[in-house]
């Protein structure tokens, strides 16, 4: 088990267990598996968390996108361009993923998991905003007009040749129980085309306005940014704050 030391921070778990996951589980078994490490961290079976995987394409549509008349023509447009179409427990709107990005869930016990609701999200676009910093994207925290789920905390990047372009890079949900909470980003890193194809398709189908200049990826910004490049920025990112297990 390698173990990171890092500065310690008051307000931040002493340590934080890190799951590499190396193989998707599918597109549904990855978003249900969040929901069990949830289920363990409320009944105390594990502390504080940390799992990194690449997702399956899948569009996670919102519990209000569900309910909305084109939700099945959004389900099919998904399906036909290779995206598995699912709803997420989480809320906001819809939100597309694939190999080329980088999902970050982070899941703790906590007595009064409510509590801190919108400082996390401002915590964590923070810290995600700082890693993308130090894989050299201009990224800052704040939602831009027209992007798709849109959020006060997205996480977005700054076009180099343009600084009125900005794309959103990053975007975040939570899901709170009793006795605990599951913090969860997507990271867009690579291919951002098929992302943006789907997206327009389903928001179409919703009848949701949006901007597709809005959805990118950071390698549109900064030429070959990585995955894995972005995948140990975010880890250091983390280790600043706490002492890593990797397990």
């Amino acid at each position: 088990m390698t173990v990171i030391e890092p500065e310690r921070h008051a307000g931040t778990p002493s340590v934080l267990n890190v799951v590499m996951q190396e193989k998707s589980l599918g597109a549904a078994a990855d978003l249900d598996h969040a929901l069990e490490l949830l289920a363990m961290a409320k009944a105390g079976r594990i502390g504080p968390t940390l799992r990194l995987y690449r997702p399956e394409p899948t569009v996670a549509f919102g519990q209000r996108d569900a309910k909305l008349q084109g939700f099945e023509a959004a389900a099919q447009a998904c399906r036909r361009l290779g995206f598995e179409p699912l709803v997420r427990k989480a809320g906001g709107r819809a939100a597309a993923y694939h190999r080329g990005t980088l999902v970050v869930d982070h899941i703790e016990p906590a007595a009064d998991a409510i509590a801190a609701v919108k400082t996390r999200f401002g915590l964590f676009g923070g810290l995600l905003a700082g890693a993308l910093q130090s894989a050299g994207v201009d990224a800052a925290v704040g939602e831009i007009p027209g992007e798709y789920c849109p959020g006060e905390f997205s996480v977005h990047g700054v076009d180099p040749a343009d600084s009125g372009h900005r794309i959103k890079l990053i975007g975040t949900a939570q899901r709170v129980v009793a006795g605990a909470w599951l913090f969860s980003s997507v990271i867009v890193v690579e291919d951002s085309g098929p992302i943006r194809n789907v997206l327009t398709e389903s928001y179409a189908a919703l009848g949701l306005d949006w901007d597709p200049a809005t959805a990118g990826a950071a390698n549109d910004l900064v030429p070959g940014v990585t995955v894995d490049a972005v995948e140990q920025a975010v880890i250091a990112a983390y280790a600043v704050h706490s002492r890593l297990e990797f397990g």
